[in-house]
């Protein structure tokens, strides 16, 4: 079963996680004390030897054994290694999570798209949920050990209703090689067609509804079986297992509290006997290696793996209500408490201050409320723009690079006509240019095409 604390740690307080210490079922304690024990004994067996049965000699070569396996035991990348390999365990159990084939989707939708409240249309809804729930059973039973021992045989299956004689009899009918979970939404979606036939299925629209959330169901249960036949790689599994026992091997040997090389080390050095820390990385390591292990594959007996016959009974039954006994089975229509009053009421334990966003309450300075806009270098001119669809603004944008070429070409005649004029009266270069810039300005603002055709537009 799986154990939910959810409860336990509602509220972040002082020691909210210490209460879950102190928890057996599902523990890391439960998990790990098998392997921990083991260790423990074989660190003391190997303590009392060195201590109690090698003479001198064997001690001082057994003492450089210790200190070589202490020094390259370390070189062995454990928090990589099994990092890696439980973040890709984890991911993999969230997805064989998430892909549980649940039929409330589908419920709803034969629910509201397949009608009739006689005996038939009853039978047609039951009928097509029962097919959905009876697919989800068969490949459950392939990858689930509890499913697998809750129903040994298809007969079983047939004796707890979700399936019938005759639908047995077709489904050991057809031969393949392969698992035949499929079938059950076969029929399901050719049942569905004749329901549109017959006029149940109101039009072809409900009826593709229908198909797209059969395919979904359809694909929560390929991907099952998908989680079930694709591992993890096996190299990996072992390089991590391997790692592992070896490196807590050479702690064995290295971690022993043994005399020290140099004279002057008698100072600091501390003869425990227990090895505290290497007991508490053994733990650790050990542990994280026992989550991997754990998770990896859900579908089992653990206390923490998916409780599937509960899901299947929860599913069925479910599913059932909702196309039958709440099959336009709704309740009167009432005017709600607030069909008067408009201001809805709270208990006034509840009330709270409304976000109304992260600036509603910024005070603004005058100082920053300044803003120095750059002054153009060139003259803008003014064009009557009115806004209108997307076309007529492309028109629009056409129509004025027009009247760029032609303000280009008058302006060119005016400068050719001033030029003449100037024969007779030279003027300044800086008046000359002023009088091209005015004149040229007067024609734009004056010209049909800025005025008459802008406003014509709706």
């Amino acid at each position: 079963m799986t154990v939910s604390y959810t409860l336990k740690v509602a509220n972040a307080k002082f020691g909210g996680f210490t209460k879950l210490l102190f928890r057996w079922k599902g523990s890391i304690y439960k998990l790990l004390y098998r392997e921990f024990l083991v260790f423990c004994l074989l660190y003391s067996f190997i303590s009392i030897l060195y201590r109690c049965v090698l003479n001198n000699e064997q001690q001082e070569v057994f003492e450089r054994l210790a200190r070589h396996c202490n020094k390259f035991a370390k070189l062995i990348p454990m928090s990589f290694v099994l990092g890696f390999y439980v973040t890709q365990a984890f991911q993999r159990w969230w997805g064989q999570y998430t892909s549980f084939p649940l039929p409330d989707n589908l419920m709803m939708v034969v629910s509201g798209n397949v009608h009739g409240t006689d005996e038939r249309g009853r039978l047609l809804r039951r009928t097509l949920m029962r097919y959905a729930n009876l697919s989800s059973v068969l490949i459950l039973r392939s990858i689930s050990t509890r499913v697998r021992k809750r129903f040994p045989a298809l007969e079983d299956i047939v004796e707890a209703g979700f399936m019938t004689t005759d639908e047995l009899k077709k489904l050991n009918h057809l031969y393949s090689d392969f698992n035949k979970y499929w079938m059950p939404l076969a029929w399901f979606a050719n049942l569905a067609s004749q329901a549109r036939k017959e006029g149940r299925v109101k039009d072809d629209i409900a009826l593709r509804l229908l198909m797209d959330e059969l395919n979904n169901y359809r694909s929560k249960c390929s991907m099952l079986f998908h989680y079930d036949w694709i591992s993890i790689p096996l190299v990996y599994t072992q390089v991590v297992t391997v790692a592992v026992y070896s490196f807590f091997m050479f702690c064995l040997i290295g971690r022993q509290f043994v005399k020290p090389e140099k004279p002057d080390e008698d100072k600091i050095h501390l003869d425990l006997y227990v090895p505290i820390f290497t007991l508490l990385e053994f733990f650790f390591y050990a542990g994280w290696l026992k989550v991997g292990e754990l998770i990896i594959n859900p579908f089992g007996e653990d206390d923490d793996d998916f409780e599937t016959n509960q899901l299947i009974d929860r599913n069925i039954q479910v599913s059932m209500l909702a196309v039958d006994d709440m099959h336009q089975n709704i309740p009167l229509l009432e005017k709600d408490k607030y069909w008067v009053d408009k201001g809805l009421s709270y208990p006034s334990a509840t009330m709270k201050p409304v976000f109304m966003g992260s600036t509603h309450d910024m005070r603004i300075l005058e100082d920053d409320n300044e803003e120095h806009l750059p002054t153009p270098k060139t003259q803008m001119l003014a064009i009557n723009v009115w806004p209108t669809t997307h076309k007529i603004k492309k028109q629009k944008n056409k129509s004025m690079q027009q009247l760029c070429l032609c303000c280009r070409s008058k302006c060119k005649g005016e400068s050719s006509r001033l030029e003449q004029s100037s024969k007779s009266s030279v003027p300044s270069p800086l008046q000359h240019h002023m009088t091209i810039q005015h004149v040229c300005h007067d024609e734009l603002l004056g010209s049909p095409e800025t005025t008459g055709q802008a406003n014509q537009e709706p």
